[in-house]
């Protein structure tokens, strides 16, 4: 009789995980319902214009008729349950969707047929192999009239490298697919399947020298004896299948799920993800094993919060067995929490399970203190482990709000902490300098959007304005300060004096604050109210009233009194010292420059270009990305950017659009330097 162990490695490796990914409009949402419907999960398929698909199930994705968030969902085909996730395909929603590859073993591009290579299925193969996941790609709406499918296959392999191979060929002018892994007879809409087919066999046996010489000497290998070398090709990315499906008529859906079930890696034949144990310089590599007997170590890649249901958080299981009434620790937290229920999610629907093994995906309820990125373990030892950081884009398109009526500042920083948790790209700050609130997203899309779930979610009305830029300050040459404060108001008085030196440091830096006072002038226990009045100006500005970087402070002697010395007097002393050295240390505006990716149709190239060059931008690149379509790359400041979409639709009447992450900063031109320098003044004296 199979031991218990046994069963439950078994049904472990009947699982698979995929994220559907790519560009907006490539069919993802209605390739996700066509799944569920040919599996017999459902007994119809939804529709995206009558809002009535498993994925989109949130009232402003309807509305809006496209994906917003990440979801989640699950089949059984043939014995083998598919984890899946369908993830939005603009680039602003980054946040939802580049998570979602943490918690799967296979990234699926999904590229239409009719609109080719766009820059997002670029983007997020590039974060796929970045994080060692087989990737495939699936070409959707090979039923398009006028597609010229060889022609896209020779584009996705120019683009994407030879090892972009075909596992079925579309036939009958895209009503139906020919698998040419299994099968090598036929013919195809593309060519013969026969060539496809050896093209493929080569391709895997490349990988174990014993099937090379075996295909060398027969002119053919079985692939049902290819599942080992298949999977290693899928794992060291030697080989990237290509599917051809049409989800809105159905053809190449079933067959799709043939090639999930039986060749795409389970959690034991995939690469592991990147677990680190501790933090910084000093973290190691550690392996999941996906082992239903080892201890528990899972992933939380998405949070919800629904203000009726709670905190939802949703996470993939990496190792061990998770059942109800399992005990969890939170990261480093000493305070378990009980799963009292487990679910699995079919869009908004929780459909609750007794247990989850590796490799599935799953959720728990009203536990607040999960967080985006938290590993759940059920041993504490495992406290200092977590996943490798993504390379999140950094939000910088801003947005200053306030709460329309006065008093509700506390209800809009807890409710915009609940809109954060949910996405990693979106980050809310207090401005001090300008006493504003300010929300970043990677859009104006972005933005919208988290305003219409402030008002549609939650009720809450607020005012909005745009921020001022996140200019910086910093000195350009070394210079030394001095300050003595004394004051005397009849008691004890207050003494302190402080000599210092500051020192420009490379860009990006930061800050360095440097003791190097000797024989006691200023005793010890005053260096931090020293640092205190330094940090103050950091924060406040000295020229043009925005934060200081990229300096090094180096105090270096001073004075004390025995009786009147205090904390204070040695903080003022410090601001007013730094002060007086960075008026001697040429300081100078820094501004925020952009790295810029504009995807515009050829025909406007030279607009755009010329158009990035009055905004003192600098062109560094430009490429094909798809037919007709040009990808053109570079840096500007983020100043110029005000109103920029409204300007590149018209350029490319409506067909262009672009993403945009922070570079570097770079100083401001003089003039403008005198200008933000002119404004801090006057808005100092009123």
């Amino acid at each position: 009789m199979p031991s218990r162990s046994n069963g439950l490695a078994a049904e472990m490796q009947a699982v698979r995980t995929l994220a559907l990914v790519g560009a907006s409009a490539a069919g993802k949402t209605t390739l996700a319902e066509a799944l569920l419907y040919r599996s017999g999960t459902l007994g119809a398929p939804g529709s995206i214009e009558r809002g009535s698909t498993v994925s989109d199930h949130d009232p402003l994705e309807r509305r809006m008729q496209h994906s917003l968030n990440a979801s989640v969902m699950h089949l059984t085909h043939g014995g083998t349950r598919l984890h899946f996730i369908d993830t939005p395909g603009g680039p602003d929603f980054l946040g939802q969707s580049l998570p979602a590859l943490e918690a799967v073993e296979t990234a699926a591009i999904v590229i239409n047929a009719s609109t080719g290579i766009e820059p997002m299925a670029l983007r997020m193969m590039e974060y796929a192999a970045s994080r060692h996941l087989t990737r495939m790609i699936i070409v959707n709406r090979i039923d398009a009239q006028g597609v010229d499918l060889a022609g896209l296959l020779a584009q996705i392999q120019a683009t994407f490298g030879r090892e972009c191979l075909p596992l079925n060929l579309p036939d009958a002018a895209g009503t139906r697919v020919v698998d040419c892994f299994f099968n090598r007879d036929g013919q195809s809409d593309i060519g013969v399947v026969d060539a496809a087919h050896r093209a493929l066999v080569e391709q895997v046996v490349e990988v174990d020298a014993a099937f090379v010489d075996r295909y060398l000497n027969d002119g053919d290998v079985d692939p049902g004896e290819l599942h080992a070398p298949l999977e290693q090709a899928l794992r060291e990315g030697h080989l990237i299948p290509v599917c051809f499906v049409s989800a809105r008529s159905g053809a190449g859906v079933a067959e799709l799920l043939d090639v999930i079930a039986r060749l795409l890696p389970d959690p034991t034949e995939a690469n592991p993800p990147d677990f680190l144990v501790g933090e910084g310089a000093a973290a190691r590599p550690m392996h999941a094993r996906p082992d239903p007997s080892a201890h528990v170590l899972a992933h939380v890649f998405k949070v919800t919060v629904d203000p009726y249901v709670g905190k939802l958080g949703i996470f993939r299981v990496h190792q061990g067995t998770l059942t109800r009434d399992s005990q969890l620790y939170i990261g480093d937290s000493r305070k378990p929490f009980k799963v009292g229920h487990l679910f699995m999610l079919q869009g908004k629907d929780h459909m609750e399970v007794p247990r989850a093994l590796p490799g599935d995906i799953v959720a728990v309820a009203k536990v607040d203190e999960i967080q985006y990125d938290a590993v759940l373990h059920d041993a504490p030892e495992d406290d200092r482990i977590h996943l490798a950081p993504l390379d999140f884009p950094i939000p910088v398109h801003g947005l200053a709000i306030e709460p329309k009526r006065h008093g509700d500042e506390q209800r809009m920083w807890e409710i915009l902490g609940k809109l954060v948790g949910e996405d990693p790209c979106l980050r809310v700050e207090h401005v001090a300098a300008t006493n504003e609130t300010v929300v970043y997203g990677l859009g104006e899309l972005h933005l919208r959007v988290l305003l219409e779930r402030l008002r549609e979610v939650y009720h809450f009305e607020v005012n909005t304005r745009p921020p001022r830029i996140a200019y910086r300050e910093t000195v350009t040459v070394p210079a030394e300060g001095h300050h003595r404060h004394k004051k005397q108001t009849g008691g004890a008085g207050q003494f302190g004096e402080v000599f210092l030196r500051v020192e420009p440091l490379a860009r990006g830096t930061g800050f360095e604050f440097v003791d190097q006072v000797r024989g006691g002038t200023i005793p010890s226990q005053y260096i931090p109210a020293v640092e205190k009045g330094v940090r103050e100006v950091l924060t406040q500005g000295a020229i043009a009233g925005y934060p200081v970087v990229d300096v090094r402070v180096v105090v270096y002697d001073g004075k004390h009194h025995s009786v009147d010395s205090k904390d204070i007097a040695f903080a003022t002393a410090g601001r007013k010292a730094f002060m007086a050295a960075i008026r001697e240390a040429r300081a100078i505006v820094l501004e925020p420059i952009v790295q810029i990716d504009i995807a515009a149709p050829d025909q406007a190239t030279g607009d755009v270009t010329g158009d990035l060059s009055t905004r003192r931008g600098l062109v560094t690149g430009t490429s094909n990305v798809a037919a007709g379509t040009m990808l053109i790359r570079g840096q500007v400041p983020l100043s110029e950017l005000s109103g920029y979409q409204s300007r590149l639709n018209a350029m490319t009447s409506g067909q262009g659009r672009y993403t945009i992450a922070l570079s570097h900063y770079e100083a401001v031109p003089p003039a403008m330097q005198q200008t933000l320098v002119g404004q801090h003044r006057v808005r100092e004296e009123e």
